[in-house]
């Protein structure tokens, strides 16, 4: 690189540097934060992969920290990179939206509708009676993969509105009746080991 732009040139040091520290950064860290949310739903390949490509860059970063230790914009380059891939990192696990959740839904009327319909979109429901704070309630379960959370959200809204909900992650379920999923993207290839051990 020093063939096209000297090493002791202001825009090398408190410029290209800090940048590559602060996009270096956001890549380690958005790979980390997907890896903790892969290992901790027991995929048991890509979360050692990416943690194999997070360190390499963290020491990479770290790297160009270690030879520019009085450039203070390296050090708010390294901050800034950290705080930013958190965010992207978070992101991209809501897009890809991974795992199961259990929804626990206490409607406020009647939940004939709500229950049937729910059932025509193939989840799985059980109910059961309770007694809430104001008297006798039902209580209907159902587990969905988390992408299918703002369908069923928008099921509850349309036959039970301001029914009171809660949304729990799961990290395993063994059996049950949940809507068949048709798509066969590489991700899911690459993660069904995790199924198979």
């Amino acid at each position: 690189m020093s063939e096209f732009i000297p090493t002791d040139s202001f825009f090398y040091t408190y410029i290209l540097i800090p940048l590559l520290i602060f996009l270096a950064r956001i890549s380690d860290q958005s790979i980390g934060t997907l890896r903790i949310i892969f290992v901790s739903k027991g995929f048991k390949v890509i979360g050692p992969l990416l943690g194999f490509f997070e360190v390499i860059i963290w020491l990479l970063a770290m790297g160009q920290i270690m030879q520019h230790l009085n450039n203070v914009w390296c050090y708010l380059a390294y901050g800034g990179g950290f705080a930013t891939g958190n965010y992207i990192g978070m992101r991209l696990e809501e897009r890809l939206s991974l795992g199961t959740v259990l929804v626990r839904i206490i409607p406020k009327k009647d939940t004939t509708k709500l229950i049937e319909n729910l059932r025509n979109e193939k989840f799985g429901v059980t109910y059961l009676d309770a007694k809430g704070g104001k008297g006798p309630v039902n209580i209907i379960l159902t587990i969905v993969k988390r992408k299918q959370l703002p369908k069923v959200a928008s099921i509850i809204n349309e036959h039970n509105p301001n029914a009171f909900y809660t949304v729990e992650e799961l990290k395993t379920v063994n059996e049950g009746v949940m809507p068949l999923e048709t798509n066969n993207t590489i991700f899911k290839r690459l993660t069904q080991s995790r199924k198979n051990k």
